[in-house]
């Protein structure tokens, strides 16, 4: 897209819904480049703001580093300047570092800085990572707080103090009052993404938090869907909001809890139910069950109807 510099571009962002594409693979288990830029093209069909490629939904963590930058380079060519693609980077800081560059030579806008693979530092390690990447490249930098990599608020105020390429920071922690240190002490030099799993149901208390927008899984089968709801937490109404968190949001969750791992298969059988099959998931996730797939059929018809009433 139009290059401008990172902090405007992740305020633009902040005012819209999020698309997190699926990766498609066949029964082989190999990327298929054709299938997924149609799907990408499917989805910028819809109101978006931005298009995150190879990102958890995109199963970055089963993608080789070249991978990666070649599902990248297919969505950058594919979303051809209507809004910004992010990459997802991670790993050790190496390779993190190799991916970043990648992304960059590849046409991206940003990336999402995903935890470093499996081991667990102290906030100054953790820093060190986070600015390794952003001194790589010229990109926007969302930094992801999950599991083994999450800073708090006085380190985030020094990376985004020497990094200016530090623009973002999507929250998958959960923690309400971390998140409130950090958006009192940040403001608006940060934009703030929601990332807890579904993250339709943390939509309305963390939007007074400063958390304007969220990574929408669903959008990869019910684009409608996901729209009509965000429009629905921005507008603060609250009695469809809990109408379709009782109805859709809260059994898909159930059903989703159902299986270690299903956070990305169940956005899978969700598109082969719609007709958009993108294959199979890599070990070691595993695909939904015939009958659990039947249980998100009725789930998903129901609430497309709704959605297109």
């Amino acid at each position: 897209m139009a290059q401008t510099d990172p902090k405007t571009m992740m305020q633009g962002m902040g005012g819209g819904l999020l698309s997190f594409p699926v990766t498609h693979f066949d029964a082989d288990g190999r990327f298929v480049e054709d299938a997924y830029r149609a799907h990408c093209a499917w989805m910028l069909s819809h109101d978006l703001t931005g298009l995150f490629a190879a990102g958890g939904t995109g199963e970055f963590f089963s993608l080789t580093p070249a991978e990666v930058a070649q599902v990248v380079a297919a969505a950058v060519e594919t979303a051809a300047g209507k809004v910004p693609v992010i990459s997802g980077c991670g790993y050790g800081t190496e390779i993190a570092v190799g991916i970043a560059r990648d992304a960059e030579r590849a046409g991206a806008d940003g990336l999402l800085l995903l935890p470093p693979y499996l081991v667990g530092s102290k906030q100054e390690g953790l820093a060190a990572h986070i600015e390794r990447v952003c001194r790589a490249t010229g990109l926007a930098v969302i930094v992801y707080n999950r599991d083994n990599a999450v800073v708090d608020d006085e380190t985030l105020a020094r990376l985004c103090e020497r990094n200016p390429n530090l623009v973002g920071y999507k929250d998958g922690v959960g923690d309400i009052e971390l998140m409130t240190r950090i958006h009192a002490r940040m403001g608006d030099r940060l934009t703030y993404i929601g990332g807890l799993p579904t993250a339709e149901t943390f939509a309305v208390p963390y939007l007074t938090l400063g958390v304007t927008t969220y990574s929408s899984a669903i959008f990869n089968f019910l684009p409608e869907w996901a729209l009509a709801f965000y429009a629905a937490v921005r507008s603060h109404d609250q009695a469809t909001v809990l109408a379709e968190l009782k109805a859709f949001v809260l059994p898909y969750i159930a059903l989703r809890n159902r299986g270690n791992g299903y956070a990305v298969s169940i956005v899978k059988a969700g598109m082969r139910i719609v007709g958009r099959d993108a294959g199979p998931v890599r070990s070691p996730l595993t695909d939904l069950s015939a009958a659990e797939t039947e249980e998100l059929r009725t789930l998903i018809e129901s609430a497309h109807a709704r959605a297109v009433a």
